[in-house]
């Protein structure tokens, strides 16, 4: 990944011209990845003297809340007195991290639409970035916007510019979305800028266990029950395995926003599955999460049948008919998508 020297000129105009209002935002139920690069570069820019808000639409997971400065955030849905919804139509600049299109932070997407003064910078690693971005930082070869935040501080001002609290945070982001170092563009730079961090005190047990070790007995239980729900089937030669979660057997087990996040990647683990599904039903639609193994492409397939994205190995789109229907649509177009011609790379040993 190369980030063009003309475009980080331009951000250093951008930031370095004196005090600004910045408004930092990133996508609705917010993972690592997004509340990491957030802080991350929200505390740099505070160091630059800028008044910095941080804003998510809704509620992060649970077992984000020990994030150094995750108190600092504001969560749009709460947002009761009008006071973030403010300081978005004051902003100078937005910053709009690891997502890809305004339209989808639902009411925040009217808030930020509504300032029409402030300069709108993406920084994202997604494919296919839509328009209405006045600087652009969109490189989907980045493992995590993270990583990318990492890139661009690095360029801007050096590493020294980054603190261990810096650290702690974009190293989370990092291993989220790498699910813990094990999916794609894993890069020689991505090791030597977690070496870096490492360095810079970030205790990598320490920040595994904080994220991976900290399931409530309810989320565990959900767990549990999740995978004895799950189902197979063939698609042409493509193992594919799918996990369908209704809004009723949510609440048996006090379903908190994040306790689902990763399930999906536990079908994976069955060397015959080559691509996994969730089905999670809310109110207003069922959220569809999509992993893949090898050269299986689930971003295409989740933009052709699902009207969603992402990455190839990791993508997700939403459904808003039953979940009966949405299923049913799931296996025809797997049939139809996965039946075919897919050339896959070799999962079935660790030969290397």
């Amino acid at each position: 990944m190369k980030i063009g020297t003309d475009k980080t000129a331009r951000l250093r105009e951008l930031i370095d011209s004196g005090p600004q209002r910045i408004v930092i935002v990133t996508h609705t139920n917010p993972d690592g990845d997004a509340i990491g690069s957030s802080l991350a570069w929200g505390e740099l820019l505070e160091s630059k003297g800028h008044d910095v808000t941080c804003v998510v639409p809704n509620r992060y997971p649970s077992f984000l809340e020990w994030m150094p400065g995750i108190e600092q955030l504001k969560v749009f849905k709460y947002d009761e007195d009008g006071s973030t919804a403010r300081k978005i139509s004051e902003a100078e600049i937005i910053f709009c991290l690891d997502f890809n299109q305004i339209t989808r932070l639902e009411r925040l997407s009217d808030a930020i639409t509504a300032n029409e003064t402030a300069k709108i910078v993406l920084i994202d690693h997604h494919l296919n970035p839509s328009a209405g971005f006045d600087l652009i930082f969109s490189y989907p070869d980045s493992s995590s916007t993270s990583f990318l935040v990492y890139e661009l501080i690095e360029q801007l001002e050096g590493t020294t510019a980054i603190t261990k609290k810096m650290g702690d945070n974009l190293y989370v982001g990092m291993m989220t979305d790498t699910g813990n170092f094990a999916f794609s563009n894993l890069t020689p730079e991505l090791f030597r800028a977690v070496a870096s961090l490492v360095e810079k005190g970030v205790d990598v047990a320490a920040i595994h266990s904080c994220v991976y070790n900290s399931f409530t007995e309810d989320r565990l239980r959900l767990l549990g029950f999740a995978i004895n729900k799950m189902e197979t089937f063939k698609a042409g030669d493509i193992g594919v395995a799918y996990i369908a979660l209704k809004e009723n057997e949510l609440r048996k087990f006090n379903f908190q926003p994040g306790d689902s996040e990763g399930f999906v990647n536990f079908p994976l683990t069955v060397h015959t599955l080559e691509v996994s599904a969730s089905f999670i039903e809310t109110k207003k639609f069922i959220r569809i999460s999509l992993r893949s193994k090898g050269d299986v492409d689930v971003s295409k397939f989740a933009n052709k049948y699902f009207q969603g994205g992402g990455h190839k190995n990791a993508a997700g789109g939403k459904s808003f008919v039953s979940m009966a229907e949405t299923i049913a649509h799931f296996r025809r177009s797997a049939m139809e998508y996965f039946g075919g011609d897919v050339q896959m790379q070799d999962t079935s040993s660790c030969n290397l």
